[in-house]
């Protein structure tokens, strides 16, 4: 058996598909059956189901991909690990984060994590803490910022800090004047919240059924900053966090007293996942970085 064969075994797996699946290889589609046919002659059973150009995996394939993701992941991450043993301070931190961190705090943390570490790199993923999770498990990044995790047992994380959430209404609301108000004093609003499966959502729906309040949503959005444009142009109210830019002109904000109204944000990564000693570094530069504030 050759390493090839488990490479094109991998991709054709992926694709389902003998021509993508060669393309991306960039070899010829009969070259690519015929290694996977070798590989089947030396294993003494089909992988896969044939349907025209479209191939699936039988259940023989499905445990055997099993084992090849392992060999092929062992085998990256043992070369990963050497290079990054002879080039300790020159790696790569693939980093994911929310949308909300963007602006100022990410910006911030890796300018100060460069001023000492100036040759470490760093790949940046933004999205809704449900993607980067699921990037994490995949293994697409090394660490991520995000709310907290309950659904992962292979997920760890590490609570960084509170986030006060704001109530954001249109100016010219009769609460917009409010030094603070009660969550409940919105019941009878419209809200515009963020779509179901955002982090932010599922505190939000929280919050608002702890205050009594079942939300007629009118508008659902993917950015926090979308949410805050339909609040202004008088759509509906929310809850979010206190973003930069918006314009006092056209949205109020205004502190929430009861229920406490937060989101808490924290530091993942996977379990039993190699971590090079750049996202090592990071890592607790993050954690000694929020034990000062």
């Amino acid at each position: 058996m050759e390493w090839q064969h488990l490479v094109y075994f991998q991709t054709v797996a992926r694709f389902q598909h003998m021509t993508r699946a060669a393309e991306s290889l960039s070899i010829s589609q009969p070259a690519l059956s015929r290694s996977i046919s070798r590989l089947e002659e030396e294993l003494g059973v089909p992988l896969f189901e044939r349907q025209g150009r479209s191939i699936i995996l039988n259940r023989y394939g499905s445990l055997f991909l099993k084992r090849v993701d392992n060999i092929l992941t062992e085998f990256q991450e043992g070369k990963q690990e050497i290079q990054d043993l002879l080039h300790p301070e020159s790696g790569e931190v693939s980093l994911g984060f929310l949308h909300t961190l963007g602006t100022h705090l990410i910006p911030d943390l890796i300018g100060t994590f460069r001023e000492s570490h100036p040759n470490v790199k760093f790949q940046l993923t933004q999205n809704n803490s449900g993607v980067l999770l699921e990037k994490l498990e995949a293994g697409e990044i090394d660490l991520c910022l995000v709310s907290a995790n309950e659904s992962n047992v292979r997920v760890q994380w590490e609570k960084l800090w509170s986030e006060e959430l704001l109530a954001i209404v249109p100016a010219g609301h009769p609460l917009g004047k409010s030094k603070t108000i009660l969550l409940s004093e919105l019941k009878g609003d419209s809200f515009i919240l963020l779509k179901k499966g955002y982090g932010l959502r599922k505190v939000t729906d929280d919050l608002l059924a702890e205050a009594g309040i079942v939300p007629r949503v009118t508008f659902e959005g993917e950015e926090v900053t979308t949410v805050a444009g339909l609040v202004a142009e008088g759509l509906g109210v929310s809850l979010i966090p206190d973003i930069k830019g918006l314009d006092s002109s056209k949205v109020c904000k205004i502190p929430v007293h009861w229920p406490t109204c937060e989101r808490v944000i924290g530091m993942a990564w996977l379990e039993g996942k190699y971590l090079s000693p750049a996202t090592i570094q990071f890592k607790q530069f993050v954690t000694d970085y929020f034990n000062k504030l």
